[in-house]
């Protein structure tokens, strides 16, 4: 059975305290007037990709999502992607562990915002002040003054908040309640547990929710029941393995927790109107 292509990042930090924990690299020099290609494969780490001038293609999750100027990228650990930058783009690439960010509950809560937003098209001000805090943030990296990983997370938070009024301005009905809180905590659960959970009830008691008011939440926020949600996830991680790994089906089955193969593909042409077999063939 093989895993999806998993990145890690890099270990070789001067600085111990961050090492595999943080990163940030300003693309002209990585990309070194060449096109970056990237296949598909899932990162354990946060990742952030702001673009002050890009052309290209980039997919999250299966989801194709436009490359053009002053956009910004944002990623959870586990998701997939595939991305292609031309040569010319301009930006800045950076990634961090969860044990390095959030570091306290008001990180997390400016974090959380953006848990769900894989894609925001800023308006100038706004990624005028982002852009200041990456140049901020590069700077402090690379001269590793005392305390200067303090530094890079105090800009961290900063730069989510800004993040977070844009995305407020864009969908002003999107508020971060309560309701969209759990909705956050619930995806990350779905994120960890999918191949060995699959009922509404093991939800529920790990978010210490009756099965009712966690319908109601996810009724309230996405329009759909706990069940849809479960059932969306399981087909998500089924086409990250039968896109990104040559398994066979009954690999990607078994790793999905179902032990009766033919239930797995019924199951999984109910809800893409595809084989497992015929999706791997249309979309590799």
């Amino acid at each position: 059975m093989k895993d999806i292509p998993v990145r890690q990042i890099p270990t070789s930090q001067q600085e111990p305290g961050l090492a595999g924990q943080f990163n940030i690299h300003d693309l002209r020099p990585l990309m070194d007037e060449q096109d970056m290609i990237q296949e598909l494969h899932r990162h354990n780490f946060y990742y952030l990709l702001v673009l002050q001038k890009g052309v290209g293609s980039h997919e999250i999750d299966f989801t194709p999502l436009p490359v053009t100027d002053n956009t910004l990228f944002f990623m959870r650990p586990g998701q997939v992607h595939r991305l292609t930058l031309l040569a010319g783009s301009k930006g800045y690439l950076l990634s961090f562990r969860p044990g390095f960010f959030p570091y306290n509950a008001d990180s997390a809560r400016s974090l959380s915002t953006m848990a769900n937003t894989n894609h925001q098209r800023l308006s100038p001000d706004t990624f005028a002040s982002i852009w200041n805090l990456l140049n901020n943030i590069a700077t402090e990296f690379n001269e590793q003054k005392n305390d200067y990983f303090q530094v890079i997370k105090a800009h961290l938070h900063i730069l989510f908040i800004h993040l977070a009024r844009q995305q407020k301005q864009d969908a002003p009905s999107l508020q971060h309640s309560y309701t969209q809180q759990r909705l956050d905590e619930l995806t990350e659960l779905l994120d960890k547990y999918i191949t060995t959970h699959k009922q509404v009830t093991q939800y529920a008691a790990l978010l210490n929710l009756s099965v009712y008011q966690l319908n109601a939440i996810t009724k309230t926020t996405t329009g759909k029941t706990c069940s849809a949600l479960i059932n969306d996830h399981i087909i998500l991680e089924a086409k990250r393995y039968l896109l990104a790994t040559t398994n066979q089906v009954n690999q990607v089955a078994w790793h999905l927790g179902y032990e009766d193969v033919s239930y797995f593909i019924r199951f999984f042409k109910k809800h893409t109107g595809l084989s497992p077999d015929a999706f791997r063939n249309k979309y590799r």
